[in-house]
């Protein structure tokens, strides 16, 4: 049984829709009081409308990753409203699609500074706080894309998401000295809004490549994040976990097929 965690002050950006709303609304089902992190305000607020409506504590605001005064901003209201900052989930991410040859300078800075700079940006944001509490837990959204597969038309995405876990790493080693951990969650292919608008066959495929046979939920996610922010977890640091019902296991389609052979 995990100790509880209720009363901890979460900010999780990237939160008005997909992965980081399910995380923000774990975060909001155990009692932590969540400061809801979207580019559009309207988004923050139906998601920290849901999580109040559920009897949680949050509240909206509206800031880009990709601007540092954004993000102190940021930092400055969870302390302001909550008290501190206990837990930051950096889970803000675009995947816009472009191959190599077709892809722009601007397609890739656009990429890499939402998904990897604003990451180093939302921790640093963040930082002053944490250590002066001598404690924090820091949750990455990485990606099985980049850090241990690839796929076409997303080069600049996968450079970003394996750029974070090398951010993670060194990031663990200087914060140890505070009582920081710095963590990642590597999501496979989960159900969100963002998978839905790549169509049925692109879904239908997916759910083939993965050996358990389905796309992963966003509490799926959300429960991994959530075991990164415990007590428990406390001697955890730099280390991230793959969540993606075996799709990165098989050497090939071959090997799928002699599972579902059942040779």
């Amino acid at each position: 049984m995990f100790a509880s965690i209720k009363g901890r002050s979460v900010i999780v950006t990237g939160a008005g829709r997909g992965i980081g709303r399910g995380i923000a609304r774990r975060f909001g089902a155990v009692g932590c009081r969540v400061l809801v992190v979207s580019r559009t305000l309207s988004e923050a607020q139906r998601v920290a409308a849901e999580i109040t409506a559920e009897g949680g504590a949050a509240h909206a605001f509206a800031a880009d990753v990709q601007r540092a005064a954004d993000m102190a901003a940021m930092a400055k209201t969870a302390v302001d409203i909550h008290g501190g900052i206990d837990i930051l989930c950096a889970n803000a991410g675009i995947f816009p699609a472009a191959k190599l040859g077709s892809m722009t300078e601007a397609d890739f800075d656009k990429v890499i500074g939402t998904n990897l700079k604003g990451t180093f940006l939302a921790v640093s944001a963040c930082l002053a706080v944490m250590k002066a509490q001598k404690s924090g837990r820091i949750i990455l959204t990485s990606s099985i894309t980049g850090p241990v597969t690839g796929y076409p038309g997303w080069s600049h995405y996968g450079a970003s998401k394996a750029g974070q876990l090398g951010f993670m790493r060194t990031a663990a080693i200087e914060l140890a000295p505070f009582n920081i951990t710095v963590n990642s969650v590597l999501p496979g292919n989960i159900a969100t809004e963002g998978l839905a608008g790549l169509g049925a066959d692109y879904v239908r495929s997916m759910e083939a490549s993965v050996p358990l046979g389905r796309l992963g939920s966003v509490n799926d996610i959300a429960n991994a994040a959530l075991f990164f922010a415990t007590d428990e977890a406390a001697y955890i640091t730099g280390q991230s976990l793959v969540i993606d019902g075996g799709q990165v296991l098989p050497e090939s389609l071959a090997a799928l097929d002699e599972m579902r052979s059942g040779s």
